[in-house]
């Protein structure tokens, strides 16, 4: 069973690590030199972290389902385009949250991201499993 402060500890890392995702985002997108996939690949993995800091007792399967499906709901919802919601994604941070048109690309991108987030969560499961058999 985990204690409240293990918990708060988990927690406090996802937040942590949901900030240095969103700068080095933000920093992805202010260089040519790091490709626009990157970006959203990040945001992917900033998404991931975002539901796991909410559900933190939930499996890597359950968070990844949740965070492709935030992903690829915000990538569809690009394709309405009503003047309203133009108007928001004209802002800088209506850009950031809700992009500004759907690519097929950005799709694959927010599966890598989020894949790279599960192969990660699952080594580290793993690696603690045998570590505690030593």
């Amino acid at each position: 069973m985990t204690s409240k402060n293990q918990l708060l500890k988990k927690r406090f890392t996802y937040a942590l690590l949901i900030l240095i995702v969103i700068a080095a985002g933000l920093l992805s997108r202010k260089t040519t030199l790091v490709p626009l996939f990157v970006g959203d690949l990040l945001y992917a993995v900033m998404m991931f972290c975002g539901i796991r800091f909410l559900l933190i007792k939930s499996g890597y399967q359950k968070i990844a389902i949740i965070s492709l499906a935030v992903c690829y709901g915000i990538e569809l919802a690009q394709l309405y385009q009503a003047p309203w919601i133009n108007q928001l994604r004209s802002t800088t941070l209506g850009a950031l949250v809700l992009g500004r048109g759907f690519l097929w690309s950005d799709m694959v991108a927010y599966t890598a991201g989020i894949a790279i987030c599960v192969f990660i969560g699952l080594y580290k499961v793993h690696f603690q499993f045998y570590r505690k058999g030593e």
